[in-house]
C-alpha cells in the first residue's frame, strides 16, 4: 500500500490564501486612495465585504464543481461552452491588463530609488520593456519561475506587515483627520471612486480555492481558510493604508509613486527606505514573472481543448507555448502604447479599471452559475440556500464595482467582452459534429 499524502490543516490552507492574496496589488494602493482622503476606509469595507461574498462563494463552487477548467469550468454549467469560452476569454484578458499595472508599478518605485524622471513615452518603454524580460525569462519552463515567486512576494508581505505593527507609533490623527475628504465629495461618490482600486489588491482570491484537494475534510476547512485568508488580508490591506495616511501629509503622499518607500524613510532613514523601496521593486518583478507564466498558461488550456487559437496551444520541449506566449507579449506592448498618459499614476489608474471590469465577467458568471453547480451535485435546496444568497450578495457588490470603475473603463471594457462573442463564433463550428453540436462535456476536437 502507498503512503497517504499528508494534507494541509484548515490553519496553513488559510495562511496559504492569505500569502496568495497579498501581493503586488497593494504597492501603491495608499497613493491611489490618498486622491479620494480617508474616507476611502468606508470603500475598503464595501470591498472586504464584498470579496467575503465572493470568496465563499468560490469555495462552494470549487468544492461541487467536477468540471476542470476553475472560472470557465464554473460558468460552463449555466451557460454552456459559449460561457467556458467567455470566462477564460475575460480572464485572460484581465490577466494581459494587470500584469501592464504590475509593470508600471515596478517602474514607479525604480524613479523614486534611482531619483530620476521618465516622460510618458519614457514610462511605457521601460514598462514595455519589463514586461518582455520577464516573459523571455518564462521560456525555460515553470520550476525556477514558481521558486523566484515564492521568494520575492515576501518583499512585499513583510514591509507591509511590519508598517502595519509598528506603524502606529508615527501616526498623528490630526494629519489623518486632514485628509479625510480633501476634494468635499459627496459620500456615495466617495465611496465610489475608490471601490475598483480597493477590489484591485483582492483580484486573484477565486484562485484561493484551488487547493480543495489539499487539505483536510475540505467541505468544511476550504470556505473556512477561504473567509479567514481574505479577511486577514482585509485587515492588513485596511490597517496599512490607513496608517500611511496618518503619517504623511495627503499632498505628499499623493505625489508619490513609491508610498511605502516614503512610508519606511519618513519612520526610519531614507536608506530603509530605499531598502523597502527596492525589496517591492523585485517582488513585483517576482510576481510579474509569475503572472506572464500564468498567462500563457490560461490561453494555452483554452486553446487545449478547442477554445482558443491552435498558436497559444503550441508548446517547446520544456512544455512552455512560446509562439502564444508571444503574440501576448505584442498585445501587451500595443495596450501600453494606448494607455500612455501624461503621468504615471494616470496609466496606472486607467489599467487597473479596465483589469477589474474585465475580470468581474467571469466573476459574475460564476456567482450566477452556482446554484446550477449545486443542484447538479445534488446538494438540497435548503442546504444549497446560503451559499446561492451569498452569491447574489456578490453579483450584486461586482455590479457596483463595474459601475464605479467608471464611463471609460466600462465602455472599453464592454468592447473588449463583446470582442470575445465574435471570437467565439470563429472557433464554434468545431464544436459542431455531424451538423449538430457536440454534447456539453464531450472533449472537443482541437
Amino acid at each position: 500500500m502507498g503512503t497517504a499524502v499528508k494534507k494541509m490543516s484548515v490553519v496553513q490552507l488559510t495562511v496559504l490564501t492569505a500569502v496568495n492574496m497579498l501581493g503586488s496589488g497593494i504597492v501603491m494602493l495608499p497613493s491611489k486612495l490618498a486622491q479620494v482622503g480617508t474616507i476611502s476606509i468606508f470603500s475598503w469595507i464595501v470591498t472586504a465585504l464584498g470579496s467575503l461574498a465572493l470568496a465563499y462563494a468560490f469555495a462552494k463552487c470549487g468544492r461541487f464543481s467536477r468540471k476542470a477548467g476553475g472560472m470557465g469550468g464554473y460558468a460552463e454549467y449555466a451557460f454552456g461552452r459559449s460561457g467556458n469560452f467567455m470566462s477564460n476569454y475575460t480572464y485572460g484578458v484581465s490577466l494581459l491588463i494587470a500584469n501592464i499595472a504590475i509593470a508600471i508599478t515596478a517602474v514607479g518605485y525604480s524613479v523614486v530609488l534611482f531619483k530620476t524622471s521618465l516622460s510618458p513615452v519614457a514610462t511605457a518603454i521601460a514598462a514595455i520593456a519589463l514586461l518582455w524580460v520577464t516573459m523571455f525569462a518564462n521560456f525555460g519552463g515553470a520550476r525556477i519561475t514558481g521558486r523566484i515567486g515564492n521568494i520575492t512576494i515576501w518583499g512585499v508581505i513583510l514591509p507591509v506587515v511590519v508598517l502595519s505593527i509598528i506603524g502606529w507609533f508615527w501616526f498623528d490623527f490630526s494629519t489623518y483627520r486632514a485628509a479625510w475628504n480633501p476634494h468635499n465629495m459627496p459620500f456615495m461618490e466617495a465611496v465610489g471612486a475608490s471601490i475598483s482600486i480597493t477590489l484591485w489588491a483582492f483580484l486573484g482570491l477565486e484562485s484561493a480555492c484551488a487547493n480543495t484537494d489539499a487539505v483536510e475534510n475540505p467541505e468544511r476547512n476550504v470556505p473556512i481558510a477561504v473567509l479567514g485568508g481574505t479577511l486577514a488580508s482585509a485587515v492588513i490591506y485596511i490597517v496599512s493604508t490607513n496608517v500611511i495616511a496618518g503619517m504623511i501629509p495627503n499632498a505628499e503622499l499623493v505625489s508619490s509613486t513609491a508610498p511605502f518607500g516614503l512610508a519606511f524613510a519618513t519612520m526610519f532613514t531614507p536608506l530603509v527606505g530605499n531598502i523597502v523601496m527596492g525589496l517591492m521593486i523585485v517582488a513585483c518583478i517576482g510576481s510579474l514573472l509569475g503572472w506572464q507564466f500564468t498567462i500563457g498558461q490560461v490561453f494555452k488550456s483554452s486553446a487545449d481543448v478547442g477554445y482558443f487559437m491552435k498558436i497559444f496551444g503550441k508548446v517547446t520541449k520544456t512544455d512552455t507555448p512560446v509562439a502564444g506566449m508571444l503574440v501576448l507579449l505584442a498585445c501587451q506592448t500595443a495596450l501600453s502604447f494606448m494607455t500612455i498618459s501624461p503621468d504615471l499614476s494616470g496609466q496606472f489608474d486607467r489599467l487597473v479599471n479596465l483589469a477589474v471590469v474585465t475580470n468581474l465577467v467571469p466573476y459574475l458568471m460564476s456567482m450566477a452559475a452556482l446554484m446550477t453547480i449545486q443542484q447538479a451535485a445534488n446538494v438540497t435546496p435548503r442546504q444549497a440556500l446560503l451559499a446561492n444568497i451569498v452569491a447574489y450578495i456578490a453579483a450584486a457588490y461586482s455590479y457596483y464595482a463595474l459601475f464605479s470603475a467608471g464611463a471609460d473603463a466600462m465602455m472599453l471594457g464592454g468592447i473588449v467582452t463583446m470582442l470575445g462573442w465574435t471570437l467565439y463564433g470563429t472557433v464554434s463550428r468545431r464544436f459542431m459534429k455531424d451538423g449538430s453540436p457536440h454534447p456539453v462535456g464531450e472533449k472537443l476536437p482541437v
